[in-house]
């Protein structure tokens, strides 16, 4: 396991310690280093592995991107991932999900982001560079504190798929805003406000 510092999961991380009970979704899956700092700080969570649901719902290999312009498929993956009322949570860790997704698909995915989160709530994303492709290994993320997150290797089926810093604006242009941080390590995190 390797950490990292991190300024978008600081500012995460203050929007959550601003009050107690918030409702904290983590598509990471679970992680006992995310639910004891969520929990510790008197909020609740709920963990959703996104990319074990979008694996399962659209398969590995070859067909897995004609898999994605199934409705059928589509709705199956809403269904296991987001079924959940509107405006229900207060804050999102997304992490790197988004980068498995299909272009076609990634608006469906963020119209659901943004039904399911609360009127000022965050998100927290992770997208690589293109140069990231050059290197080696794949992660999942947690919270390892408030200004670090850990970064365990896994193994992931499924090709990233890199999105420009514009591209981002764009896909999150419903929402109020959307921070890049950018750091050395071809990782660029973005923190986005409903």
């Amino acid at each position: 396991m390797e950490t990292r510092n991190s300024h978008g999961l600081d500012q995460f991380c203050a929007t959550l310690l601003e009050r107690e009970g918030q409702a904290v979704l983590d598509l990471g899956g679970v992680n006992q280093g995310t639910v004891s700092f969520i929990t510790e700080n008197h909020n609740r969570l709920t963990p959703e592995d996104f990319v074990v649901e979008f694996e399962e719902c659209f398969g590995v290999g070859e067909d897995q991107e004609a898999n994605q312009a199934d409705p059928e498929r589509i709705r199956a993956f809403g269904r296991a991932v987001f079924d959940f009322p509107n405006d229900h949570f207060d804050s999102i860790l997304l992490w790197d999900a988004l980068e498995v997704v299909s272009p076609e698909l990634a608006p469906l995915v963020i119209a659901e982001l943004y039904r399911v989160i609360r009127p000022g709530g965050a998100i927290l994303a992770l997208f690589h560079t293109e140069e990231a492709a050059k290197r080696p290994g794949n992660y999942s993320y947690r919270i390892h504190d408030r200004k670090a997150m850990a970064m365990v290797p896994r193994k992931r089926n499924s090709p990233r798929v890199f999105y420009s810093n514009r591209h981002l604006e764009r896909m999150f242009g419903a929402f109020q805003s959307v921070k890049f941080f950018l750091a050395r390590d071809h990782l660029r995190e973005i923190l986005v406000r409903k």
